[in-house]
């Protein structure tokens, strides 16, 4: 009898133009979202295989989890020179509705950000000295999040050195 061995222990790197979106993916990501996810990606590289079906008869890998990190692959010259057209992909055998299953786990999965955790993260990035600009480019926030957050923690340290002033409504 065989061990059982998960797919992320065989990634492959497949040309991106052998790669094809799936027909069923109801994931959908907000522009700015995308633009942190290729800015993640150019900072730390692919740190996560997109996840395909292997069409034999066509040669073609469909994906079942990753179409963002493809798609910024196909869309970020940048990233696509560096990685030299190639896409890290784990190829799982399964049939379509059990693949249709595992798109919807996969992206479930992932979950939403805990506004408190969030606001200790920032509150962390302040303290050691990272400024509204970095934590807002490296995290992906725009100033009115990056306030509200700093507002949850309730620290004023985290105000300190920053002009305010009342609307004048």
């Amino acid at each position: 009898m065989n061990e059982y061995k998960s797919p992320v222990y065989k990634v492959i790197a497949v040309p991106v133009e052998k790669v094809v979106a799936n027909n069923y993916n109801p994931n959908v990501v907000a522009p700015p979202e995308m633009k942190l996810l290729e800015l993640s990606i150019w900072e730390d590289g692919y740190t996560m295989p997109c996840v395909c079906y292997y069409m034999e008869d066509q040669d073609l890998y469909e994906l079942v989890d990753g179409y963002h990190r493809y798609w910024v692959l196909k869309t970020s010259k940048r990233i696509f020179e560096r990685e030299k057209g190639l896409l890290p992909v784990t190829v799982i055998e399964k049939d379509i509705s059990n693949r249709m299953a595992s798109t919807i786990r996969h992206n479930r999965a992932r979950g939403v950000h805990n506004i408190e955790l969030m606001s200790h993260i920032v509150s962390e990035l302040v303290k050691a000295g990272m400024s509204d600009q970095w934590i807002r480019k490296h995290i992906g926030m725009d100033k009115d999040e990056l306030l509200r957050l700093k507002q949850i923690s309730g620290l004023a340290e985290l105000f300190a050195g920053r002009d305010f002033s009342l609307s004048d409504e």
